[in-house]
């Protein structure tokens, strides 16, 4: 049986446009998605917009419209947003469909029915912003003398009916699984803070509210609509069909993968586990929290006007080099910094330079001495073993790196293999190679067009543009570009296409 792998990205508030952190978790979930898929899984892929909540209704009223066209408006945005960065999702969920208001319902009708709610009276800080109820002792007070929480964001203190979540009661569980399953939460330091906080006591949560009307009401009680993340976490299983345990899409869950920011990880981490167990649904097997981006050393705010928009980029560089700049600047799950200066080094230095360059040496020297066909393959020296070697264990090294989300330390076990390339190519000169031994040259050019096939086949998820040009350059058929067919040579004699250059440069300020 095919095996199967369900990866998720957070779905995107819509109280404001996207920017360079929302398609940067999506790009990170896209590579994961074409990974699998070229690894031979069965893979669906879900992003999405979440669109209630009091934020929602109250940037609507700031503009002047009903929630329903604000929503409508800024989730066909999101959706835009993931087609220019070439987003390979299989659906896209919004929060206001039926289907998901139906799923919602019928998730809080199980959890209540396990006597996991109850209603009471809610009295406390809440933050519109952060769509969040904090504690006392978690506010922060600011040189003016105003309670705000953690994240700098205005509290207001909130006395009203609510319903509650016996979150209380997970308290337990929650630390059994963490010690259970260390892989389930990443990377070490969300993890460390998510048991942190857990330890620390969990109180019941408020999983409703009366003072605005914007959201899923509430199964059985008009009066009150469900508090957003009990709505919004509830897409992983809407988008698939839940309720009906029968619906095709079931069988991707649990969850292979939920990717988030870390600034959502503790309702992914803490909340979204305890409202499963509670409905006695099989937890997700994996939640990372990926880290925040500044802009040229200064934290992204509308304030500074430093706000990127992701599209805008694309009117200078191209979109792979965006893409795989995103993963290769700084390990994944840290924070990172855009800088235009990095962005050109990254794509001068590693795409131009290493890879651009061998390719281009490569494929021209095929062309020039071989009449662009691919060669007979001669007896193989130590070096010939040793980099074949290399590249044919490329799929099972990033598959473990994939594993762990590494993705930096994935493309950087491709390098290695570039710069092992780029030594054996000048190492052996095959130009040299033309006039002293034709036949040796020949076997040189081989196992490099082999070594750049096993290079452009892994660099897929990342750069599937402009790898799809390289494998079409190194005579590879579309339908030899999945992970095992690595494991069949190129044909001897297949015609190759004149070679072209694949990464631009760009000049350096």
């Amino acid at each position: 049986m095919t095996p199967r792998f369900y990866v998720t990205t957070p779905i995107y508030y819509v109280n404001g446009a996207p920017h360079i952190g929302h398609a940067y978790t999506s790009i990170a979930a896209d590579v994961v998605a074409r990974f699998y898929r070229l690894s031979g899984y069965g893979v669906f892929f879900l992003t999405g917009t979440d669109e209630h909540g009091q934020k929602v209704e109250q940037a609507a009223k700031n503009a002047g419209v009903t929630p329903g066209v604000f929503a409508d408006n800024v989730s066909a945005d999101f959706r835009h947003m993931a087609d220019s960065m070439n987003i390979s999702y299989d659906a896209f969920i919004r929060t206001t469909e039926p289907r998901h208001i139906t799923s919602a319902q019928n998730l809080w009708r199980k959890v209540a029915e396990n006597g996991a709610i109850y209603l009471g009276a809610y009295e406390g800080w809440y933050s519109v912003r952060d769509e969040c109820f904090y504690s006392e002792d978690e506010l922060i007070t600011t040189e003016e003398g105003k309670k705000c929480a953690p994240t700098g964001a205005p509290v207001e203190w909130v006395k009203e009916p609510s319903y509650f979540f016996k979150l209380s009661a997970f308290q337990e569980p929650l630390l059994e699984l963490y010690e259970r399953n260390p892989d389930f939460l990443g990377p070490h330091g969300v993890r460390n803070e998510i048991i942190s906080f857990v330890k620390q006591g969990l109180r019941d949560l408020s999983i409703s509210r009366t003072s605005f009307q914007w959201g899923i009401p509430v199964p059985d009680d008009e009066h009150h609509v469900m508090y957003v993340w009990f709505d919004a976490l509830t897409n992983y299983l809407s988008a698939l069909g839940y309720p009906d345990e029968t619906a095709p899409l079931m069988v991707y869950w649990p969850a292979a993968l939920h990717l988030v920011g870390k600034d959502i990880a503790r309702f992914h981490a803490v909340y979204w586990p305890a409202f499963l167990m509670a409905a006695g649904i099989e937890l997700p097997h994996k939640i990372f929290a990926n880290g925040w981006w500044t802009v040229e050393g200064q934290k992204m705010s509308k304030s500074l006007g430093n706000v990127v928009n992701p599209r805008d980029l694309l009117q200078e560089f191209s979109l792979d080099s965006i893409r795989f700049f995103l993963l290769r600047e700084v390990p994944f799950g840290g924070d990172s910094d855009l800088s235009r200066k990095a962005l050109i080094t990254r794509n001068n230095v590693e795409l131009a330079n290493d890879l651009g360059n061998l390719a281009q040496r490569t494929l021209s020297l095929v062309a020039r001495y071989c009449d662009g066909v691919v060669p007979e393959k001669g007896e193989q020296t130590e070096d010939d073993i040793k980099l074949l070697g290399q590249v044919h264990v490329l799929p099972d090294v990033l598959a473990l790196q994939f594993k762990r989300c590494a993705l930096t330390d994935a493309l950087e076990e491709v390098w290695k293999v570039i710069r092992a390339s780029n030594v054996y190519i000048a190492r052996q000169e095959p130009w040299t190679l033309r006039k002293t031994d034709p036949i040796r040259m020949a076997s040189v050019l081989r196992v490099l067009l082999e070594a750049l096939r096993g290079i452009a086949t892994v660099l897929q998820p990342f750069m599937p543009e402009t790898m799809a040009r390289l494998l079409d350059q190194l005579g590879v058929s579309d339908d030899e570009r999945l992970f095992s067919a690595l494991n069949t040579p190129i044909p001897t004699g297949r015609s190759l296409p004149a070679p072209q250059g694949i990464f631009p440069r760009y000049p350096e300020e």
